[in-house]
């Protein structure tokens, strides 16, 4: 495994295993410059989000960095609001002009909205027919909104991105979607840097001369998940992605497993306002 680590969708598209998220990016220069940073540390997979208000910055930032498009892998998210307005392919179409882009790599429903995210799944499939998305997905679906979601769907979601670190292991929600061909992606992977003083978790880092935060990355990557670790300063973006030099042991990521406390740092999908 080395920087180049890609997992292989359902539908064959390969996805970077480890990437820069923006959520709470500021739009503008703090955002721009993460995402140079980033690509020029070697990342390519840059997820943003409607919601987070910088897709400009993120795709002024890829047309300058020098890297061919298609060598950088883009994923933006339908908001609630657009479903709930009936807006989904207003939406799709303003994320794809902000971000300046032709085709986006991954497209994701950002929240199960009921009563809309069945249909908003209806037109990014016509989207993903009409080769404007190469792939599609969820975030923060449980397995029952996946099963409603395939009671008329005729494509099985690619990925499922769900807040995921070692005290919010969600072992069911993987198991359910390792069993359907859906990829994990990790986000808050992390938890918010509430970790990163973990006794544990800076044992082992002693261990491996490596920080907490790349113990914990390494956890996520070994677990075959695609993370997107969230940062804005320069180092700790180089360093993120300084995790392919050493592995944890069996007993390390059993020891970290047992961290679970089932904890959610943000909002639950049974019962989020946003």
């Amino acid at each position: 495994m080395d920087i180049s680590a890609t997992v292989t969708l359902n539908n064959q598209v390969k996805i970077p295993q480890l990437g820069l998220g923006v959520y709470k990016s500021l739009d503008g220069e703090e955002t721009y410059n993460a995402v140079r940073w980033a690509i020029e540390a070697g990342y390519r997979l840059i997820d943003t989000a409607k919601a987070y208000k910088n897709e400009a910055s993120v795709g002024r930032a890829i047309r300058d960095c020098g890297i061919p498009r298609e060598k950088i892998f883009v994923t933006t998210k339908l908001w609630n609001g657009d479903m709930r307005e009936d807006k989904q392919e207003e939406g799709f179409y303003e994320s794809l002009k902000k971000l300046g882009v032709e085709y986006l790599d991954l497209y994701l429903i950002h929240w199960p909205v009921k009563e809309k995210y069945v249909e908003s799944w209806k037109i990014m499939e016509r989207l993903y027919k009409a080769g404007l998305i190469r792939a599609i997905g969820v975030c923060n679906f449980n397995p029952h909104h996946i099963d409603t979601l395939m009671e008329t769907a005729e494509f099985t979601p690619v990925i499922n991105q769900i807040e995921l670190h070692p005290f919010l292991s969600q072992v069911e929600v993987s198991d359910y979607c390792s069993k359907r061909g859906i990829a994990v992606e990790a986000w808050s992977p992390l938890a918010r840097g509430r970790l990163l003083d973990h006794p544990r978790l800076t044992s082992m880092a002693e261990d491996h001369k490596k920080t907490a935060a790349q113990i914990i990355l390494r956890w996520h990557l070994q677990h075959g998940s695609v993370v997107i670790p969230k940062s804005t300063h320069k180092d700790r973006i180089i360093s993120n992605i300084d995790v392919f030099d050493f592995a944890l042991s069996e007993s390390e990521m059993d020891s970290i497993n047992a961290l679970n406390q089932n904890t959610r740092f943000d909002q639950d999908p049974e019962t989020f306002t946003c």
